[in-house]
């Protein structure tokens, strides 16, 4: 797979100005970090990085590369005119920002490109480029079809057709807008290769209606929604990782669909606990707790397991033992970080796919 990454005007700039906001690297250290990542992820990875809008458009138009990797810069507010190559090739596009352009100047928060790609990833910093290249080649590998489940505009799931079953895939990211689905792709492609049906569910975060109660109902009207699919799915796995563990094992509970299994990992299992804690999500685990989200998620009769990283500094290994302690739960503790739980060629992946009814 080829993939070509552009960069936009002033990008050039990267490493000198303010790097408060756009971080330390200079503009050749990004593009041999995309490089690198693209050869860990098997594409082939060339870059350009230019201040005239015209030369832009002519590469998005040229390229010849199966996808483009594309942060626009300040043309993000201001080009139609590439909005429209973009939207005029075949060549899937992916739009990425390093700072997050919804909680800067409001003039930054609106995107003339983002209609015309396929998916815009802002406010992960450098990371950014790596979520973006790897959601162009996990697209690439599984054809994907949106299928919405309810009227705001996040209700939304990536369905991806694997021959039986279904698995409903719920992502964490502490109910942060900027973090979003697809870092629940690596597994729902793995799935699919196991011959799995898969729907990977966005739902509405912090500063779109999300939280508390807007985030649990979603996930719960998406399990509502899957009679819907009409895949003929039977029963139906769950998986859920930090934040989407929460919403996965409350509204797994509540469901008319029939759950088989809900794979809990990372889980966020004492919101007031976190909030005390000062690590990564308090400050949005107190806004939920204030919204009158319940403290400790309660999975009733649903199967559940929990997975939890015995090296997990984002939420403490704890969380899933108190729960698994409390409710005779069964609790897998691989030798793993938070984010490496997402990773399908980890043993404890194993454990989940069999759980889920993997015949292998």
């Amino acid at each position: 797979m080829r993939v070509l990454l552009i960069n936009g005007p002033n990008l050039n700039l990267l490493g000198k100005r303010a790097p408060e906001i756009y971080g330390g690297h200079t503009l050749a250290e990004l593009e041999e970090k995309v490089v690198a990542w693209g050869a860990e992820l098997g594409a082939q990875v060339e870059t350009l990085q230019s201040n005239d809008e015209s030369e832009l458009i002519s590469a998005v138009q040229t390229s010849g590369h199966d996808a483009i990797l594309l942060n626009p810069a300040a043309f993000t507010h201001t080009s139609r005119g590439l909005a429209e190559a973009i939207a005029s090739v075949e060549t899937p596009t992916v739009e990425v920002h390093i700072s997050n352009i919804r909680e800067r100047e409001p003039w930054r928060a609106h995107s003339m490109i983002a209609d015309s790609c396929v998916r815009t990833i802002y406010g992960r910093g450098v990371a950014g480029y790596r979520d973006g290249l790897r959601h162009l080649v996990n697209r690439a590998a599984a054809p994907v079809e949106a299928v919405r489940y309810g009227p705001h505009s996040e209700n939304v799931g990536d369905l991806r057709l694997g021959g039986r079953g279904l698995v409903v895939l719920v992502h964490g990211g502490f109910w942060r807008h900027e973090r979003e689905r697809d870092s629940m792709e690596p597994l729902a492609v793995d799935l699919g290769r196991r011959g799995f049906n898969t729907w990977n569910i966005e739902y509405r975060r912090l500063e779109r209606g999300g939280g508390w109660p807007g985030a649990f109902h979603d996930t719960l009207m998406a399990l509502d929604f899957v009679p819907q699919l009409g895949l003929d799915s039977g029963s139906v796995g769950v998986v859920g990782h930090q934040a989407g563990a929460v919403l996965a094992m409350w509204a797994a509970r509540r469901t008319g669909a029939e759950v088989g299994r809900v794979a809990a990992m990372a889980p966020v299992t004492d919101l007031r606990k976190h909030a005390e804690s000062g690590l990564t999500g308090a400050r949005e685990a107190c806004r939920l707790l204030g919204s009158g989200a319940p403290a400790r998620p309660d999975p009733g009769r649903a199967p559940t397991m929990l997975v939890h990283g015995t090296r997990d500094r984002h939420v403490p290994p704890e969380h899933s033992e108190a729960l698994a302690s409390e409710r005779g739960l069964q609790l897998l503790s691989p030798e793993t970080d938070h984010f490496e739980l997402l990773d399908p060629r980890g043993d404890h992946w194993e454990d989940v796919a069999a759980a889920l009814g993997d015949p292998a």
